[in-house]
């Protein structure tokens, strides 16, 4: 199990884990879910089960709380509003209780009685043989379509990898990162836990349109990345930022391209023909898998982009943050 989700949880779920689930099971962990009264369940890629021989009870709960804000939850008060805490090694840790609201926005949430822990996965090459249909003379702008489960953060990260490192056949690009969620760098303490490349700025935990501006105006990028747009002041930014010439990456839920072609907010980037790619992606036979990739015409460019279900790999968990950036 991965040292750094294995220091929050107590001793005794860590060890029933390592006692009752092979390495092999762990590869594929997903989600560890603790829930006050009940026993824990462990949700893997193919399948869920509950923990037997242990209750998470109350003062687990406050146990674990106290662990992850380092025994001061005044310290994660937006992160607790935002209803989820990045950990070291850019583990996700989602939470739900009472919500204490004021002015009708929410202010905090408090007694926590449920935990989801979403454990962090880097894909190494998973977009690999995607990144080959993005390029004429330069990198098109590419919009990445998908449902939820679909795999788009896992290859909107590895196509900022890719970009920002380059290869024999492409002279790695200044990339700027607009992570609003922190999902793609899985920042912790600012500094990216997933590897984003050698030339990638990250802006983690800022509002997508404000983010876009700042990153723009102040580190000159060749490359704006971003994940899930849909807003009309992201869109009203994207158009901001390619009229100063910037090259964009985004995603955007969407289970087929004529979703995104009805919605009324993306139809300035549409009409403008902003986007040179369209991938669209789902989430069978596993995440990740491009249905097809479409040009600026809606023209199918190609459906025969190669499986990476054998060739990705993953980085060491017990490697995470000893690099800044770099491979």
């Amino acid at each position: 199990m991965d040292k750094f989700i294995a220091s929050y949880l107590p001793t005794t779920i860590t060890s029933l884990i390592k006692a009752n689930i092979s390495q092999q099971a762990l590869n594929q962990l997903e989600e560890i879910r603790l829930r006050v009264g009940h026993q824990v369940q462990l949700i893997f890629s193919n399948h869920s089960q509950f923990l037997e021989g242990f209750v998470f009870y109350e003062n687990d709960a406050n146990a674990l709380l106290a662990r992850i804000s380092d025994f001061s939850v005044y310290r994660l008060e937006e992160e607790l509003r935002n209803g989820f805490i990045t950990i070291r090694g850019g583990h996700r840790i989602g939470i739900s209780g009472q919500v204490a609201v004021e002015n009708g926005s929410v202010q905090a949430i408090t007694n926590v009685t449920s935990f989801n822990i979403r454990i962090a996965s880097e894909r190494y090459g998973a977009a690999k043989h995607i990144l080959p249909h993005l390029f004429e003379d330069e990198i098109q702008n590419t919009l990445l379509i998908g449902p939820p489960k679909s795999g788009k953060t896992t290859i909107l990260r590895d196509l900022i990898r890719l970009i920002s490192t380059g290869s024999e056949q492409l002279t790695g690009r200044r990339v700027s990162l607009v992570d609003e969620r922190s999902e793609i760098a899985a920042a912790f303490q600012g500094v990216p836990q997933h590897d984003v490349g050698p030339l990638t700025d990250v802006m983690s935990d800022c509002p997508k349109a404000e983010g876009m501006m700042m990153m723009v105006r102040s580190m000159s990028p060749e490359i704006l990345a971003v994940d899930e747009i849909g807003r009309k002041e992201d869109v009203d930014s994207l158009m901001e930022a390619v009229y100063t010439g910037v090259g964009l990456i985004c995603s955007v839920h969407g289970h087929t391209l004529s979703d995104i072609e009805q919605r009324p907010q993306l139809q300035p980037l549409l009409k403008q023909g902003v986007f040179q790619r369209f991938i669209l992606l789902n989430s069978l036979p596993q995440p990740g898998t491009v249905h097809a990739i479409y040009d600026d015409h809606r023209e199918i460019i190609t459906t025969k982009v190669r499986s990476h279900s054998h060739e990705v790999g993953r980085r060491d968990p017990n490697s995470i943050n000893v690099y800044m950036g770099r491979n």
